[in-house]
């Protein structure tokens, strides 16, 4: 067995919790604690909110898309492929870090996709580009953290609130959908959403994307 290498760690910005990218053989691994925040074995149900959302947005010639959260950017490749050629697609990245690893030890992961020229990368919280916006996206999606119930950052509450859906809602062109992943179900936020404004699809994926895997949630959630 080759064991695992620690390759790097990063602070997380307004916590005090680091992460750490590891890497056995070709396999990466983003922890938090004792916790695996994301494994480049395991791209499922990240690449699924891609493209359960483009689902929404086919009658859109030029979709613009926000993503928050590059991560190992499972959830980016899956948009590229799903989203045509004239759709243009920012990325929300909190952890500067994240970005660094994605251009250096996981170039071979992303492959082209950050040189996309659909693509812009910025390095802030995707909280501050949703406040920020009046009717610019056709869809948010949202790989923030664990999902509503989140580990990493408790700023990262204020996505998933009222408040923050309310924004989110704002920053949504008409019939826009908000996509959002969690790592398990959560029936208050799914009320949320719907209190919110929302017409509100949960669908259950896999980790794997081929039927195996820990079982995780993401809600489509479309302004009404």
């Amino acid at each position: 067995m080759i064991p695992w290498e620690k390759i790097d760690t990063a602070k997380i910005p307004g916590s005090d919790e680091e992460l750490r990218l590891m890497r056995r053989g070709k396999e990466f691994s983003i922890k938090l604690g004792t916790n695996e925040l994301m494994n480049n074995r395991l791209s499922g149900s990240e690449a699924a909110l891609a493209t359960l959302a483009a689902k929404q947005l086919e009658t859109v010639a030029k979709p613009v898309v926000l993503i928050g959260g590059l991560g190992m950017g499972f959830t980016l490749r899956a948009a590229l492929t799903v989203l045509g050629g004239k759709a243009k697609i920012v990325v929300s990245e909190l952890v500067p870090a994240v970005v660094a690893w994605a251009r250096g030890p996981m170039a071979e992961v992303f492959g082209d996709s950050l040189d996309d020229a659909r693509v812009s990368i910025r390095e802030i919280d995707v909280g501050e580009i949703i406040r920020a916006k009046s009717a610019a996206f056709d869809a948010i999606l949202l790989d923030v953290d664990n999902g509503p119930e989140g580990l990493t950052r408790k700023g990262n509450d204020a996505l998933y609130s009222a408040s923050g859906l309310a924004a989110a809602r704002t920053a949504l062109r008409p019939g826009g959908v908000l996509a959002v992943w969690s790592s398990g179900p959560n029936p208050a936020f799914t009320k949320r959403l719907g209190r919110a404004g929302f017409d509100v699809n949960e669908v259950a994926v896999r980790a794997t994307g081929r039927g195996g895997g820990a079982r995780h949630v993401i809600w489509i959630a479309k302004k009404n």
